[in-house]
């Protein structure tokens, strides 16, 4: 069997062609896409921009470092050199975070700064929405494939609230790899991967203790793996080396406590015998 390339250039044209179709029968009139220094959001922009339709890029500052917002500066500037119905648009939210985050009760709880990592995504939603309304435009997702469906690494109601994703169907390396063919810069290309939510520089590789290739491999494993053996779901593990064992239960730990993002919204169903009295 002869072994299978990405097809980098096929794959754009298919999300560019699949983004125009979505946004003619939607009946909007364009994008807002989150620019955060990343890649993700550097190639799901690019796209976004080659379907031709207003697009606007925001920057979303809290407390951010300096490199990722230079980073998402410089790729918006290239963007609107390259695509002249491409915007930016900065919405600081640095003072926004810190009002909110005083108004809580008892203030600021530094002993759990996870709750209030996800309110800065929260808070940039809310603000794409509101940008995204007033043009009639539809917010488009930036996450991939193993973060969105393989370890749930997004904030709920917070990056992962939007109308579509176009690159969720790639992994990480498609999306470099995707990235590298539509002209994202190096300084993009070379940066650790980072959800930039936290006030240090903590990387994506810190917080989930494998990096994207590893969390690839075990996505790949567990699909071809664990439906096969579900009674024992280690079986066929005594060939893989230690790391690799490792980087199992790291994925299986993320994907068991992330489900719930994962997962369509519970609904309790009121059956009809205890919704209606006898008459």
């Amino acid at each position: 069997m002869a072994h299978s390339l990405f097809d980098s250039e096929a794959v754009s044209q298919h999300i560019v062609a699949w983004l125009n179709d979505y946004l003619v029968n939607s009946g909007m009139n364009g994008w807002i896409v989150g620019v955060s220094g990343g890649i993700d959001s550097a190639v799901t922009s690019t796209l976004c921009a080659r379907t031709g339709a207003p697009t606007t890029c925001v920057e979303m500052p809290i407390h951010q470092d300096p490199n990722q917002a230079n980073r998402a500066a410089e790729h918006i500037d290239a963007l609107c050199a390259q695509f002249p119905r491409v915007r930016r648009s900065m919405v600081s939210l640095t003072e926004v975070y810190e009002t909110f985050s005083r108004a809580l009760p008892d203030g600021p709880d530094e002993s759990d700064g996870l709750a209030l990592a996800n309110a800065r995504a929260r808070l940039r939603m809310t603000t794409l929405y509101a940008l995204g309304q007033r043009t009639n435009a539809l917010v488009a997702g930036t996450g991939n494939k193993v973060e969105d469906f393989g370890v749930g690494f997004y904030t709920k109601y917070g990056d992962g609230g939007v109308d579509l994703s176009p690159i969720a169907d790639l992994t990480k390396t498609e999306v470099f790899a995707l990235g590298a063919q539509l002209g994202v810069g190096d300084a993009i290309q070379k940066a650790p991967p980072t959800d930039g939510l936290w006030g240090d520089n903590r990387s994506d590789e810190d917080q989930l203790g494998a990096t994207y290739p590893e969390l690839e491999w075990a996505m790949s494993w567990v699909a071809l793996h664990e439906p096969l053996s579900s009674e024992s779901p280690h079986q066929g593990e005594e060939n893989l080396s230690q790391r690799q064992r490792e980087i199992l239960n790291i994925y299986r730990m993320h994907h068991f406590k992330n489900k719930h993002k994962m997962d369509p919204i519970p609904v309790c169903a009121i059956p009809d015998a205890v919704r209606f009295t006898s008459a």
